[in-house]
Formats: C-alpha cells, sequence, structure tokens
C-alpha cells in the first residue's frame, strides 16, 4: 500500500469515527464541544453537532487506524487531531456564514479535515506539496461519494 493511500485510509478513518458513534450511541454521550455558547455574532460557536464523543472517538480511533495501516500510533493520533481541528475550524466558519449544523459547504466540510492533518504530517513522512494536493482533492471527491453511499445505507442522516 503506497503512503498515499494509507493516509487517504487514515484520514477516513477517523472523520468517520464520529459518524459511525453518532449511528452507534444514539444521544448518548453527545455533548457539544462548544457547550450551547454563542460568539459575539450570536450565532453558536461551532453547533450542537459537534460533540465531545465524536472528537474523542476520532482521537481513539487515530492510533488505531495508523496501526490498520501500518504507521506509527502517534501519527495517527496526531492526524486524528489535526482533522477535528479542521473540522471544528471550518464548523466555525460555517456558523459565521450562516450555514445550519450539519449543513453542506463544499469543500469547507472535506478540505481543513484533510488538509490540517498532511500539513501537520507533512515533515515528518516527507510529504510534497503535490501529494499533499492530491491526496485533500482524493479526500473530496471520495468523501461526498462515501457520503452519499453511508446516506443509502442509513448510517449517514444527510448526504453530501
Amino acid at each position: 500500500m503506497t503512503l498515499d493511500i494509507k493516509l487517504l485510509a487514515l484520514l477516513f478513518f477517523v472523520n468517520g469515527a464520529p459518524i459511525i458513534l453518532r449511528r452507534l450511541l444514539g444521544a448518548r454521550w453527545n455533548a457539544a464541544v462548544d457547550g450551547g455558547k454563542t460568539w459575539f455574532d450570536g450565532r453558536p460557536l461551532f453547533g450542537p453537532s459537534k460533540t465531545w464523543r465524536g472528537t474523542l472517538g476520532a482521537l481513539a480511533s487515530g492510533p488505531l487506524g495508523a496501526w490498520a495501516v501500518d504507521l506509527p500510533a502517534d501519527l495517527g493520533l496526531l492526524a486524528a487531531a489535526a482533522a477535528m481541528l479542521g473540522d471544528l475550524l471550518s464548523s466555525f466558519i460555517k456558523r459565521r456564514l450562516n450555514i445550519a449544523a450539519s449543513g453542506q459547504a463544499l469543500g469547507l466540510d472535506q478540505i481543513p479535515e484533510s488538509l490540517l492533518p498532511l500539513l501537520l504530517l507533512r515533515d515528518e513522512l516527507n510529504l510534497a506539496d503535490r501529494d499533499i494536493f492530491i491526496i485533500v482533492v482524493d479526500f473530496l471527491v471520495l468523501e461526498l461519494l462515501l457520503s452519499r453511499l453511508l446516506f443509502w445505507l442509513h448510517i449517514r442522516e444527510r448526504p453530501y
């Protein structure tokens, strides 16, 4: 398996963990990361769909996902942390743009959660800018396709 494929699989693993946990656990342990707080504009910081359950689940899945694709566990944890940071950043921006929680924003929903982990791991894994670009584009396209499949399988609530 090439490094690009390993990283793509790891990104899907950590970004998919919150979705799977929501499906498995329902409303249990779904406390919002922002605690319901709002920003100066009166809108939520992140919104109710960004939960501690999902964030901690992604962090726990990072080392496991890395192990599954034969990468060091610590890199998996870093990738998961950066992916969740990217996800929170995109949610913060979407709230400022008045896009509802779980509302679609093409690119904004996929790029930060794939780009930030790759930038963080760039030096450790000797990733070239071209590699990062290709993985991010692949993630974006495949995430859109996988999202529709997960919706069809009743795992995801909305197709993107």
